[in-house]
C-alpha cells in the first residue's frame, strides 16, 4: 500500500490512469473565471502552472486582454487546470484552496511571475517550501498549505478535470486556447490575438 501510495505521488502519469480506470463523471470545470456572465466571446486557457509558454502567454496577452475586453464586459476568461508534472499539480492545489477568484487571480499572476524561482528543484518538497512561500502572500499558512497538498479528493479533482478536458478537447500541449469553443490556433502576440477576438465582435 505504501509502495501505491509513492507511485501515486511521484507519476502523475499513473495517477491520470488510475482516475480514468475509476470512471469519471466528464464534467468540466474550472478554478478561475474572470469577466461578465454574459459577455459574448469566452476565453479558455488550459495550462500548466510550471509551463514556460503559459506563464508568456500570461504576462504578454492576458493583463492587456484584461485591460481591453474583460474589464468592458466583452470577454469572459476562464483558467483551466492541466497539469504536466508534480510541481505544477501542487501549485493548482494551492491556488484552489484560495477564496475568490480575485485573489486565485493574484496567486496566478505571481506563480507565472516568478516561475523560474519556483518550479524546480532538487525534489518536490523543495519545490513545495518555494510554493509555500509565495503562498503566505495569500494568508495561507504552514498547516494550512500542508494540508492543502495533502488533500488527496483535490488532487483527484484537478486530474479529473485534466481528463476531461483532454477527452473533450484533445489537449496536446500547453497552453491551449480556445476562443467560443472553437481552438485558436493563431500569432503569439497580444495583436494576433486581439484580431481573433475582434472577429467575433
Amino acid at each position: 500500500m505504501l509502495m501505491i501510495k509513492k507511485i501515486v505521488k511521484t507519476s502523475i502519469y499513473i495517477i491520470f490512469i488510475l482516475l480514468f480506470v475509476f470512471n469519471l463523471n466528464g464534467k468540466e470545470t474550472h478554478n478561475i473565471s474572470i469577466g461578465h456572465s454574459d459577455a459574448k466571446i469566452i476565453v479558455k486557457v488550459f495550462s500548466s502552472l510550471t509551463c514556460p509558454h503559459c506563464a508568456d502567454f500570461h504576462k504578454k496577452i492576458f493583463h492587456k486582454l484584461d485591460k481591453e475586453f474583460i474589464q468592458t464586459n466583452t470577454v469572459k476568461f476562464e483558467h483551466h487546470s492541466y497539469p504536466l508534472d508534480l510541481a505544477a499539480l501542487n501549485a493548482e492545489k494551492v491556488l484552489r484552496c484560495l477564496d475568490g477568484s480575485k485573489k486565485r487571480l493574484n496567486f496566478l499572476n505571481e506563480i507565472y511571475q516568478k516561475q523560474d524561482r519556483w518550479a524546480s528543484g532538487k525534489d518536490i518538497n523543495s519545490i513545495n517550501l518555494k510554493l509555500g512561500k509565495i503562498a503566505k502572500n495569500y494568508h495561507l499558512n504552514d498547516g494550512k498549505i500542508n494540508d492543502c497538498l495533502d488533500d488527496e479528493k483535490l488532487e483527484d479533482q484537478i486530474l479529473e478535470d485534466r481528463i476531461n478536458a483532454n477527452n473533450k478537447y484533445s489537449i496536446k500541449s500547453t497552453p491551449t486556447i480556445f476562443i467560443n469553443e472553437k481552438r485558436y490556433d493563431g500569432g503569439h502576440t497580444y495583436e494576433d490575438f486581439k484580431k481573433a477576438i475582434e472577429k467575433l465582435l
